[in-house]
C-alpha cells in the first residue's frame, strides 16, 4: 500500500478487475432473495451531466448496500436511444441518427464505467435496436386486435419548431416541453392507445404505492383529474330530443341559469351545418390551445335553443362556450355562475343571469361575486330545499331526479387517450398499413420487426423524412398491395416497458420470459428525477397494466419504491448585451471575488467587465453553468465525486455544487487513507478484541463503533438519508484518528473499527474500499462481505465515559454508572484520586456538567 492516496491509479485498477471478472453479472437464483434496483435509463445525448451522475450514484449506493445484505441484486443499464434530438443533431452534423447515437452511447458508457457503477452490462438495452422494438411493435398489433388502439383525425398539439405532435402531457404552459416554443392546434390523423380505459385503475392503484413520494402521487391524481358527479338527461324545449349534462354539485341545481356545451358537442356540430355564425365560431375556437383559451375573454354563442330545468321545468338557454372542455365528461355542463368562477366570468361577459343559492360563511345571503367559489352551506333561493345544508339537499334532489329516471352517477376524467404518433424519422415505425380499399390492418407477425428505411446523411429537415410514396412504404400483405404507416412511435413507448426487458434481454421467442420476469419483478427501487412524475411514470404504470392484462406480468404496479432525486445547482453568471439578451459565462472563464464566508461579492470577465450573478440555478447548457464530470474525476477521482454527491444534500433536495465541498471530501479520503496506511504498516494486529479487559477509552470507542453501525444501517436502509450516514462515519473516523495505539487491545479495536468503516463506505467509495480491503488479509473479497451488524449488548451499556476537568483542563476520563444521580456523580468524580488531589482543601466555585460527557470543576 502506497503512502499517498492516488485515486485514478486505484480506480483504473479496480475497474479493470470488475470488468475482467464480470463481478456484477447476475442470474436468477431461487435460493437468494432478489433485489431489482433500477435507475431511469438515459438518453444518449453525448455526455453525462451532473444530474445523471447524481441519479446513478444514488442507485449504485443502494444496489451495493443491498448486495452486502446478501441479496441477489440486479442493476442494469441501457439507452433510450430514439428521439428528436438525435435526428436534429445528425442533420446539423451531416451524419445519420444511428451513427450519431451509436457514437454517443460508446462515449457515455465509458463515462459510466469510469464512475465505478456496478451494472450488469450483459443486459444492456438500446431501444433503437430492432431486437428491442420488434416486441414493442408486436404488442401494439395485439392491442389493436383487442380494440385498445385506434386511429382518428384529431386535434393535436403541434410543435412548429420540431414539426411533430405532442401528447397533452408534453405541453407545459402552452409550450413544447423540449424546445419551449409555443404549440399550435391542428387536425391530423393520429394513433391513440386507450389509456382512459385504465383511468380508474391508475387512480385507485396509487393507494397501493406506499413507498412512492406523496407529491408524485398527487401530481398523477391531478393529471388523471377524476371527478365524481351526476349525469342528468334534460328535455330540449319543443322537441322530443334530449341533452345529457354533467354536474358534480347537485345541491346547487337551483342556481343553474344556462347550459354550456363545447364546440365539438354533437349539437354544436349539427347546428353549424345550417348556421354560418355557429360554423365560424366553432372553426375559430377548435384550433385554439388550452393556454390560448385562458386569454380569450369567455366568448360564446347563443344557440337559441332551450332545455327544461330538471326540477322547476323552466326554460334554460343553451350556449356554445369556448371554456367547456372538449372531450371531457359529456361536453355539456350545468352552469351555475353564482358558485363557479368560469361560469360567473362567462355570464358577466354575455350578460346572463346570475343566481346565488348558498349563504356565505357568515350566514349572509350572497349578492355579488365575492367568496362563493366551492362554498358549501345552507341553501337559499331554492324553494323546497331552502334551509337544507349541502349534504341533505344533495340527498333530497338525488332522490327526486332518480324517481324521474333522469339521473345517473358518473365519473369523468381529465386524462385523454395517449397519442403515440410522431411525424419524425428517428423512432420505432408504427406497425400498421392501409390497403388500397382504405382498410387499416396490422403488419403480420412474420413481417416484424418493421425497420426504418436507410437515409442519406443530409436529410432536409423541412421535409417529412418518411414518405408514403417511397419504395419503403409500398409493401404486400397476404398478396395485397398496402402502404405502411409512416408515423413513428412517441419515444415514451420504448421507456414504458424497458424494465421488463432487462429481466430477459436476449429472449428471442417472445416479448417477456415469464420465468425470469416472475423472479425479478416488480422493481424494488426506482430512481429518477421529479420531472418524470407525470409523463414517464404515468405511461410506465399504464403500460404495465396492459402487460398484466395480456398475462405477461402478474401484478398491478411495476415499482414498489420510488425515489426522486433533486436537481443539481451551480453558480451562474451573465451579462446583458446590446440586444438586451443574456450572455452566460462559465465560472471557470471569469474572475470571482468572495468574502470570508465564501459568498460572491463581485464577478467580472477577464477583460474587467462586471457580470450579474444569477445565483445557484439548475445546471444546464443554456445557462453555461454545467460541470464536466470527467474533469472532476481526473482531478479528484470518481470516489470523491460519488461521496460528495451523497454527502452534500439529502437525495430529495437540490444539491448545490461547490468545488470547495468536493475538496473537503477529497481531504477526508486522504485522511482516511493515511489512518489505514499507518495502521497496516506500523501497528497491524490480528488479535481479536477481548471485551473483558477493555479500559474506559477502549470501551467508549467500541461503543461509538457499534452506535455508528446502527445509525448508518438505519440511515441507508430505512430512512435513505445517506448524507447523515456519511456524517456519522466521518465522526467515527475523527475519533479513531485521536485514539490511543499503545497496546494490543487498542490495535484490535482499531482493526475492528477500520474493517467496519471500509464495509460501510464501500457502497459510496467502492474503488477505495476494494483496494485497501486487500491489506487486511481477509479471506473473502469485499464484494462478498456482509454488511456489519451492531451488537445490542454493547449499545445497552450501563455506564458512560465522562471527561473530568479542572478549570477547563482535562485531568482524566472516568467510567460512571448511568444509574447514579447528578449529585452522586459529582461526589463520585470528586473522590477519584486523579481529581481529589486538586480539590483537597479547595473551595469549588462552580461545577459545569454536560450529562454523560463532561464535568468541569471551577476552583
Amino acid at each position: 500500500m502506497e503512502k499517498e492516496y492516488l485515486p485514478r491509479k486505484i480506480e483504473l485498477y479496480v475497474q479493470k478487475y470488475w470488468k475482467k471478472n464480470k463481478t456484477f453479472e447476475v442470474k436468477e437464483d431461487l435460493k437468494k432473495e432478489k433485489y431489482y434496483c433500477l435507475p431511469m435509463l438515459p438518453y444518449p445525448s453525448g455526455k453525462l451531466h451532473m444530474g445523471h451522475v447524481r441519479n446513478y450514484t444514488i442507485s449504485d449506493v443502494i444496489a451495493r448496500y443491498q448486495r452486502m445484505l446478501g441479496k441477489n441484486v440486479l442493476q442494469p443499464m441501457g439507452w433510450d436511444a430514439f428521439g428528436l434530438p438525435a435526428e436534429d443533431a445528425s442533420i446539423k452534423n451531416n451524419t445519420t441518427p444511428f451513427s450519431w447515437t451509436k457514437k454517443n452511447i460508446k462515449y457515455m458508457k465509458k463515462q459510466l464505467q469510469s464512475l465505478g457503477f456496478s451494472y450488469d452490462w450483459s443486459r444492456e438495452i438500446t431501444t433503437c435496436n430492432p431486437e428491442y422494438f420488434h416486441w414493442e411493435q408486436w404488442f401494439f398489433t395485439e392491442l389493436y386486435k383487442k380494440k385498445l388502439v385506434y386511429k382518428k383525425n384529431s386535434l393535436v398539439n403541434w410543435c412548429v419548431y420540431d414539426k411533430t405532435v405532442l401528447a397533452n402531457e408534453q405541453v407545459i404552459d402552452g409550450c413544447c416541453w423540449r424546445c419551449q416554443n409555443k404549440i399550435t392546434i391542428k387536425k391530423i390523423p393520429q394513433w391513440f392507445i386507450k389509456i382512459r380505459n385504465y383511468a380508474e385503475s391508475l387512480y385507485q392503484d396509487l393507494k397501493k404505492l406506499t413507498y412512492w413520494p406523496e407529491n408524485v402521487k398527487n401530481m398523477q391524481r391531478n393529471w388523471i383529474g377524476r371527478i365524481k358527479g351526476f349525469q342528468i338527461t334534460l328535455k330540449i324545449f319543443n322537441t322530443s330530443e334530449k341533452l345529457k349534462v354533467f354536474t358534480n354539485r347537485l345541491d346547487l341545481i337551483m342556481g343553474v341559469t344556462y347550459v354550456s356545451i363545447s364546440t365539438c358537442h354533437k349539437l354544436s356540430l349539427n347546428l353549424s351545418k345550417n348556421n354560418k355564425i355557429i360554423k365560424k365560431f366553432i372553426k375559430e375556437n377548435e384550433c385554439v390551445s388550452p393556454e390560448e383559451l385562458k386569454k380569450v375573454k369567455y366568448t360564446g354563442i347563443n344557440t337559441n335553443i332551450f332545455v327544461l330545468h330538471p326540477i322547476t321545468e323552466k326554460k334554460i338557454p343553451i350556449w356554445i362556450s369556448n371554456i367547456t372542455l372538449k372531450e371531457y365528461g359529456t361536453n355539456a355542463v350545468l352552469s351555475i355562475p353564482g358558485h363557479n368562477e368560469n361560469d360567473w366570468n362567462f355570464a358577466i361577459k354575455n350578460n346572463l343571469k346570475i343566481k346565488y343559492v348558498v349563504l356565505n360563511p357568515d350566514n349572509q345571503e350572497l349578492n355579488s361575486y365575492t367568496s362563493f367559489i366551492d362554498i358549501k352551506g345552507i341553501l337559499v333561493n331554492s324553494k323546497e330545499f331552502n334551509g337544507l345544508n349541502s349534504q341533505a339537499s344533495t340527498k333530497k334532489i338525488k332522490k327526486i331526479l332518480c324517481q324521474k329516471k333522469i339521473l345517473k352517477e358518473k365519473i369523468h376524467y381529465k386524462l385523454q387517450d395517449w397519442c403515440v404518433s410522431r411525424q419524425r424519422y428517428w423512432g420505432t415505425p408504427i406497425p400498421m398499413a392501409k390497403l388500397k380499399n382504405g382498410k387499416i390492418i396490422a403488419i403480420p407477425k412474420n413481417q416484424l420487426p418493421v425497420v426504418l428505411p436507410k437515409i442519406r446523411k443530409n436529410i432536409d429537415s423541412s421535409l417529412k423524412p418518411i414518405s408514403s410514396n417511397s419504395k419503403w412504404a409500398q409493401i404486400f400483405i397476404n398478396n395485397k398491395s398496402a402502404t405502411r404507416e409512416t408515423d413513428t412511435f412517441d419515444t415514451f413507448m420504448e421507456s414504458s416497458w424497458y424494465y421488463v426487458r432487462y429481466t430477459c434481454p436476449n429472449f428471442n421467442t417472445g416479448m417477456v420470459d415469464l420465468i425470469s420476469s416472475k423472479y425479478w419483478l416488480p422493481v424494488d427501487q426506482y430512481i429518477g428525477g421529479i420531472e418524470h412524475a407525470i409523463m414517464h411514470l404515468m405511461y410506465f404504470r399504464f403500460y404495465h397494466k396492459l402487460l398484466r392484462d395480456f398475462k405477461l406480468v402478474d401484478f398491478d404496479e411495476p415499482v414498489k419504491k420510488l425515489l426522486c432525486q433533486g436537481m443539481v445547482l451551480s453558480e451562474a453568471f451573465y451579462e446583458i448585451d446590446s440586444n438586451c439578451q443574456k450572455n452566460w459565462f462559465h465560472s471557470s472563464s471569469i474572475l470571482i471575488t468572495r468574502d470570508s464566508k465564501g459568498e460572491i461579492v463581485k464577478s467580472y470577465t477577464k477583460e474587467g467587465k462586471e457580470l450579474v450573478y444569477a445565483g445557484m440555478i439548475k445546471m444546464s447548457k443554456s445557462k453555461n453553468n454545467g460541470i464536466e464530470p470527467e474533469l472532476i474525476i481526473q482531478r479528484y477521482g470518481a470516489d470523491t465525486i460519488r461521496l460528495f454527491i451523497m454527502f452534500a444534500a439529502p437525495v430529495e433536495s437540490s444539491l448545490e455544487w461547490k468545488e470547495s465541498g468536493v475538496k473537503g471530501i477529497y481531504r477526508f479520503l486522504k485522511k482516511l487513507w493515511t489512518l489505514i496506511f499507518n495502521y497496516i504498516h506500523v501497528q497491524n494486529t490480528h488479535k481479536e478484541t477481548n471485551i473483558n479487559i477493555l479500559n474506559c477509552q477502549q470501551s467508549e470507542l467500541q461503543y461509538q463503533l457499534h452506535k455508528t453501525i446502527a445509525k448508518v444501517s438505519d440511515d441507508i436502509g430505512r430512512r435513505q438519508t445517506f448524507n447523515t450516514a456519511i456524517s456519522a462515519i466521518m465522526e467515527l473516523v475523527n475519533k479513531l484518528i485521536k485514539a490511543s495505539m499503545k497496546d494490543e487491545q487498542d490495535k484490535s479495536i482499531m482493526r475492528e473499527s477500520l474493517i467496519c468503516i471500509i464495509k460501510m463506505l464501500y457502497p459510496f467509495i467502492p474503488h477505495f474500499c476494494f483496494f485497501v480491503w486487500n491489506y487486511f488479509n481477509e479471506n473473502v473479497s469485499i464484494e462478498n462481505q456482509k454488511w456489519p451488524v451492531f451488537k445490542e449488548d454493547i449499545l445497552l451499556k450501563k455506564y458512560s465515559i465522562i471527561i473530568a476537568q479542572i478549570n477547563g483542563k482535562t485531568r482524566c476520563t472516568i467510567q460512571v454508572s448511568n444509574n447514579l444521580t447528578k449529585e452522586e456523580i459529582f461526589l463520585y468524580v470528586q473522590n477519584e484520586p486523579k481529581i481529589k488531589k486538586y480539590l483537597n482543601n479547595i473551595n469549588i466555585k462552580k461545577i459545569i456538567y454536560i450529562p454523560n460527557k463532561i464535568i468541569n470543576f471551577v476552583i
